[in-house]
């Protein structure tokens, strides 16, 4: 029987454990943030779309996307497509900043656009980010979706309310940390290299999931 207290919960406290594994690695969607609050752009804003993303698409997951099986093949492969191109573009915008050296920093990053974001611009990209990023599906919709089942009803619900506070959790503290740093992340060689690793990593991710597609 599971806890009336949902912190207390052990589906609760999986679904904040395997939510906060998942949201913790490079992807785009985090550097999005992290860029965000070193530029002191719409913070809150974007911070409050990711979570309220995430929130949606983990219900999503634990009401039944996780059985992908009843989706039709045309609405994966548009879903996968998609992000796909989103990959590539955003792979090669990183790959010429590693290329060139340009927005490495702290200082440059700021200032890597001439024109601040407007709200409807920051909230556009704040969305774009959390719905056409295929990790963000994969992760919320299918992986926290199908270990959610493992958890029967009403243990399934308590799991996606964990993953969901992991994810909030991850969010607000990973914003507050930026903002926090710094200066202290200064440095040209680690935002150049981070650049060239997140370029890496989107091109990898878009060349697996197109084998994916291709594959008979």
């Amino acid at each position: 029987m599971p806890s009336l207290v949902p912190s207390l919960s052990p589906a609760f406290s999986a679904g904040m454990a395997l939510s906060l594994s998942l949201i913790m690695a490079l992807g785009p969607q985090n550097v999005h943030v992290m860029r965000m609050g070193l530029r002191g752009e719409h913070v809150l804003l974007t911070v409050a779309l990711c979570i309220a993303s995430d929130v949606l698409l983990i219900g999503l997951g634990v009401l039944g996307l996780a059985q992908l099986g009843g989706l039709s093949s045309m609405v994966k492969t548009l879903l996968i497509s998609a992000g796909i191109v989103f990959l590539l573009v955003y792979g090669a915008q990183a790959f010429a900043r590693f290329r060139t050296g340009r927005a490495t920093n702290v200082g440059q990053v700021l200032m890597a656009e001439q024109q601040p974001m407007t709200r409807q611009q920051a909230t556009l990209a704040a969305l774009a980010f959390a719905w056409l990023n295929p990790h963000a599906w994969l992760d919320t919709a299918v992986l926290i979706g199908s270990a959610s089942l493992a958890w029967g009803t009403p243990g399934n619900t308590l799991f996606g309310m964990g993953a969901a506070t992991g994810s909030a959790l991850w969010f607000a503290g990973l914003s507050l940390c930026v903002f926090s740093l710094g200066q202290r992340l200064n440095s040209t060689t680690l935002w150049r290299w981070l650049d060239g690793l997140v370029a890496l990593m989107m091109w990898g991710t878009a060349l697996m999931l197109g084998y994916g597609l291709l594959k008979p």
